[in-house]
């Protein structure tokens, strides 16, 4: 049975994997899916961007640099030399197909609104808007989403995490905090106002933030787990989800 983001069982806090599972495969591959689906991942995540030719792909970085050693920008280069450059690249329509049946998050990386329906129109072709929870990164890309879907799942990816009211009114389902901004009061804020809450695991910037874990974004040692689990939060997003997995059957059963 497909996984349904409105209506989750289950353990929690569900383990999404970052990247597809970046620890797990090369990141935002076919490959990394199935693997975190093997492991026990209840949802995977993956970014989407826009290659020269208007094809939806699933790449993080804006530029092929630290993947392929290439500096150009994904922007620049059309579908098929990306495939050429990166053969397990992804297309939108094929990580929907390829994370079923787990539920998958979708970071989008764009910051025009005008690509919101072409998102919408793959999704609900392929039959995935029960699964899917649709990442944006700002309130005005909340806003229109909910003027072209009631339907879809939102999560904000926004910077400020004191805007989870705002994030809220505009439509929001969920909200993401990073590692280091996550407490209890903010949570437990979020949850007061019927918000679903995911935490993100390490540095939000490539260089070391006071306040914040010591690790790169993704990646978290057990002492970090232990905190996040004691903040009750709906998901966790992270490279590696054993490491949530194995750490939240330890809490439950100790708690049996």
């Amino acid at each position: 049975m497909s996984f349904v983001i409105r209506s989750i069982a289950g353990p929690l806090p569900l383990a999404i994997a970052h990247r597809g599972g970046a620890l797990l495969g090369p990141e935002n591959t076919a490959e990394a899916f199935e693997q975190a689906r093997a492991v026990g991942a209840e949802m995977v995540e993956t970014d989407v961007r826009l290659s020269a030719d208007g094809a939806l792909v699933c790449l993080h970085d804006a530029d092929l640099r630290r993947i392929a050693g290439d500096p150009r920008l994904v922007a620049e280069i059309g579908l098929g030399e990306l495939r050429a450059i990166l053969p397990g690249l992804l297309t939108l329509d094929e990580a929907i197909g390829a994370s079923a049946p787990l539920g998958l998050l979708l970071d989008v990386k764009l910051t025009d609104p005008a690509v919101l329906p072409r998102i919408l129109d793959v999704v609900a072709a392929a039959g995935a808007t029960e699964r899917l929870l649709l990442g944006l990164r700002s309130l005005d890309l909340i806003a229109a989403t909910r003027t072209l879907s009631e339907e879809i799942a939102v999560l904000a990816l926004v910077s400020d995490p004191g805007s989870y009211r705002q994030a809220k009114v505009l439509g929001a389902n969920w909200f993401r905090f990073w590692q280091g901004e996550a407490t209890e009061e903010r949570l437990a804020a979020a949850r007061g106002l019927g918000l679903r809450t995911v935490i993100m695991v390490g540095q939000p910037r490539s260089v070391v933030e006071p306040g914040y874990p010591p690790f790169p974004v993704g990646r978290i040692d057990a002492e970090g787990i232990d905190r996040v689990l004691s903040l009750a939060p709906d998901a966790v997003m992270l490279d590696d989800p054993r490491l949530l997995l194995s750490a939240r059957s330890v809490t439950a059963l100790s708690s049996s």
